[in-house]
């Protein structure tokens, strides 16, 4: 039989063969072969377990660190350690039209890697609630008068200057930010309003306050900022970790000849006010336009931006369609679709002789209202009486024309230009009125089917006004909804069904729209995307001052791993030279008397010893 040569880099001594005869031997082996095979099995299982262990725990650990992330978010209910040095603080005041609004903001030291964002929460005082604080009348009642804005303001200041340690606040940015009231106002008001401000805050409060930081803001930006803030609660700028996660492929704004990159899937927002309805959704692929004018607008309603701290980093650059409708909120809405009838009606009875609406006995049949409920339209000191028939189809088919839609491609409400969505691979959540026509009467807010909306919709419309006051009066509704809300549900159901399936082109079978009233429980508010983009280049500041504690960490952490796999190989050789050195001794060992008994038989045949040293 032949052997089989087993040799490596390893010196002579080492070389060893092993005969195919005696491979079936192990079942046959002594006490000293079973130890060495011991040895090396349990070699190889500890090299294995290490590397699995190894594994597992820094697998754990990212997910665990992903987990606290986001329990941080879930449960931010914990006051804020105004006594941690490392802890600092941001404070935006929302100037709205019927009010002004303050909020803090508190984060902890940036983790110094350049492609995180800051972790920003809302501040909670001793007592665990928000530091939030609200004063009326809106700033803008002050446009004839801007020489008192600073003392209007002033409250609000002083009550972010009590819940911020005095040491923290000269490090403290603070933004004033005016929306919806100081807009209608004149350039020249608007200037003056802040200019006060600009002027009379650095006197008495040492927070961080330049001239950017006031301003009044677009509808596009309060959108963005709404955006933002909605995103960043739900962790959808925080790296890809799990292989379940909805990704997105996108081309980055400003590099579309790039490769496309993989990144979490963003989710779009809409709000239906009473007066205005928003939409605001990123578009990640690159689009293209109808026309040159369609391009033009486009321009006013595409914001690209950056939230890293690094310009040069693209991996945060998002491009985001807002777009924000006047007249499209459910009260406008109502409003409109009131005087269109009034309108109408009047004139068809002046044309035709009748007397539609004019007394109770003869009502106008308004299909958007409940069964047989009794409404007044005034206008103009006349007044025309309404009695519901409660037809949702019906209502949805006479309330369409105000929809405004053109039969050009690429648009919506109003014809106004709308990139496409990728609705298979999109989220969607709405909010306002989206959340009270779902939930506060029918009672199925969350996950919105197109389906079951419009069976509960139809058939509350369809029940007798009698028989609803009767469920309102037993509580069956939710505690916020008034009677106001019980007239007009009818009506705001088929209106936000319309906006949403009509006017934004949703398909009706639709499964990714979410409306909601607050987000893991808490009302997020435009003010977080604003201070989130704002601040964006202040972990700048901690990443050079980490960045030699950052890189010896990284080292350590990886050091670990390594000197583990190095200790397991290093283990492994010293066992198998055991085991080789052990194996080379045998064979000598049985080699030894073999060769004598040769060299016997050798020299009665005559040979000589010194030849047989040579042949060997």
């Amino acid at each position: 039989m032949g052997r089989i040569g087993i040799s490596c880099l390893f010196p002579a001594s080492w070389h060893f063969s092993i005969s195919p005869v005696g491979c079936p031997r192990i079942l046959n082996t002594n006490l000293r072969q079973i130890i060495v095979i011991s040895i090396l099995a349990a070699a190889v299982s500890l090299l294995y377990f290490s590397v699995v262990i190894i594994r597992n725990k820094y697998g754990r650990l990212s997910r665990d660190k992903k987990f606290q992330r986001y329990l941080a978010r879930v449960t931010d209910i914990e006051a804020t350690d105004t006594n941690n040095p490392n802890v600092n603080y941001g404070i935006v005041v929302d100037c709205g039209s019927s009010g002004s609004r303050i909020f803090v903001y508190c984060w902890p030291r940036h983790n110094g890697n350049p492609h995180d964002l800051l972790d920003i929460r809302q501040m909670r005082d001793k007592n665990r609630k928000p530091v939030v604080m609200k004063i009326k009348p809106g700033i803008s009642e002050f446009a004839t008068s801007p020489e008192k804005v600073s003392d209007y303001i002033s409250p609000l200041l002083n009550f972010a200057a009590e819940h911020v340690p005095r040491a923290k606040h000269k490090e403290t940015p603070l933004y004033i930010l005016c929306t919806a009231g100081m807009r209608i106002l004149p350039e020249s008001q608007q200037k003056a309003i802040l200019e006060d401000l600009l002027t009379d805050i650095p006197v008495h409060f040492d927070f961080l306050f330049s001239d950017s930081h006031a301003e009044v803001i677009s509808g596009k930006q309060e959108g963005v900022y709404a955006w933002i803030g909605i995103n960043f609660v739900l962790g959808r700028f925080e790296h890809i970790e799990d292989d379940d996660e909805a990704v997105v492929e996108v081309n980055i704004p400003g590099s579309e000849s790039s490769k496309a990159i993989l990144r979490k899937r963003t989710a779009g927002i809409l709000d239906m006010g009473g007066v205005s309805t928003q939409i605001a959704y990123e578009v990640p692929k690159t689009v293209s336009f109808a026309s040159s004018q369609q391009e033009e607008v486009a321009k006013n309603l595409l914001a690209e931006f950056n939230l890293g701290c690094d310009v040069h980093q693209t991996e945060h650059v998002y491009r985001v369609y807002v777009a924000t409708f006047l007249g499209f909120g459910g009260n406008a809405a109502r409003q409109r679709y009131e005087d269109r009838i009034f309108a109408s009606t009047v004139q068809k009875n002046r044309l035709l002789g009748k007397q539609t609406g004019l007394t109770p006995d003869t009502p106008y049949l308004d299909p958007c209202l409940p069964l047989d409920i009794k409404d007044e339209i005034q206008q103009n000191g006349q007044t025309l009486y309404l009695r519901g028939t409660g037809d949702f189809d019906l209502c949805r088919e006479t309330i369409q024309p105000f929809m405004n839609k053109t039969n050009e491609t690429q648009t919506s409400l109003n014809g106004v230009y709308q990139p496409p969505i990728h609705f298979q691979n999109s989220e969607f959540y709405g909010f306002s009125e989206f959340y009270y026509c779902t939930e506060d009467v029918l009672r199925m807010g969350g996950d919105y089917s197109a389906a079951a909306f419009t069976r509960a919709a139809k058939d509350y419309c369809a029940t007798k006004w009698s028989i609803l006051r009767e469920r309102f009066d037993r509580g069956l509704y939710a505690s916020h909804a008034d009677l106001h809300r019980l007239k007009y549900q009818c009506f705001k159901s088929a209106w936000m069904f319309e906006v949403f399936h009509r006017g934004f082109s949703f398909p009706v079978n639709y499964r990714h729209l979410k409306t909601a009233l607050q987000v893991y429980d808490k009302e997020v508010q435009w003010t977080l995307g604003a201070i989130l983009y704002r601040t964006r280049f202040l972990p700048l500041r901690d990443i050079q001052q980490e960045t030699f504690r950052a890189s010896h960490a990284h080292w350590r952490g990886f050091s670990f791993v390594y000197n583990h796999y190095l200790f397991s190989g290093c283990f492994l050789v010293v066992l198998l030279a055991i085991l080789l050195y052990l194996l080379r001794l045998r064979r000598i060992h049985r080699r030894a008397p073999r060769s004598g008994s040769a060299t016997t038989v050798w020299l009665e045949d005559g040979l000589p010893s010194q030849k047989i040293a040579s042949t060997l």
